[in-house]
């Protein structure tokens, strides 16, 4: 008798999965409790890394169905998600997707539909990243500065070099300019 699990995955502490348990719910599936495997890990680290993904693999069986509400659960990019889905399929396992009207994605119009939809994913994210480099090319070329602000000035770590050189402590020249001797030592260097 096949059996059906729930993979739910946020990427951050302030989010919670009751959301997307919600969502199946309301699609019809029941799945019990010790079937609902939920994860908060980013989706750039790959499905097959990640400690909630391998002890749901290791749980699940030949039979078994897989939901998730969105593909995007089951990894960032489309080589993951591919991935993911192959291993799934090679192990006789279902994969059900609420966002695609419940297709089953190991079934030969599932895997059509998902290789077109994937496609298109990483063809948005290309898109995106390739907007994204462009801004920022854009900017650097009219001066803007990126990163953190530096802690000290110039003239500070000149004070600090011939401090030090006159023989003060780093943690005298660390007090006077309120930073950390971390900063110093980096100043000195």
């Amino acid at each position: 008798m096949s059996r059906t699990f729930a993979y739910c995955r946020v990427s951050s502490s302030d989010q919670t999965t009751e959301s997307q348990l919600d969502e199946i719910s309301r699609k019809g599936f029941t799945i019990e409790q010790p079937r609902i495997v939920s994860e908060n890990i980013s989706g750039k680290v790959p499905a097959a890394q990640r400690p909630g993904f391998q002890k749901l693999l290791d749980r699940m069986e030949h039979g078994d169905r897989l939901v998730v509400t969105k593909l995007d659960r089951l990894g960032r990019n489309a080589i993951d998600i591919e991935t993911t889905v192959r291993v799934l399929r090679e192990n006789g396992i279902e994969v059900h997707c609420i966002a695609l009207e419940g297709f089953e994605l190991t079934s030969a119009i599932g895997d059509l539909v998902f290789r077109m939809l994937t496609a298109f994913a990483q063809f948005e994210r290309d898109l995106i990243s390739e907007r994204t480099h462009a801004g920022l090319s854009a900017a650097k070329a009219k001066g803007k500065v990126f990163g953190r602000p530096k802690s000290l000035t110039a003239e500070q770590v000149a004070v600090i070099k011939r401090e030090i050189g006159s023989g003060a402590t780093i943690s005298a020249m660390a007090k006077r300019l309120d930073v950390s001797r971390a900063t110093v030592m980096r100043a000195l260097n």
